[in-house]
């Protein structure tokens, strides 16, 4: 009864190590995934304040241009 009861403890432990050996690989896809979440955010800031001083840029062209414009015209008068 004694050797019945270890040979079912053995198999017991061999289901368990088994049973749990699938954590690593879902562990570094969580993290694959999550670097590349980063990464992307990284670059969708990066794109947002290239946008932002592009449109700094273009609001002070068309500043200086409406300025040279009243310019002109008031010396016409």
């Amino acid at each position: 009864m004694k050797k019945l009861f270890a040979l079912l403890m053995v198999c017991g432990f061999a289901v368990a190590f088994v049973a749990c050996g699938g954590g690593n690989k879902e562990a570094a896809e969580k993290a694959k995934a999550d670097s590349v979440a980063a990464a992307a955010k990284a670059d969708s800031v990066k794109a947002a304040e290239e946008a932002a001083a592009t449109a700094a840029a273009v609001k002070a062209d068309s500043t200086k241009k409406a300025d040279s414009v009243a310019a002109a015209a008031a010396t016409k008068k």
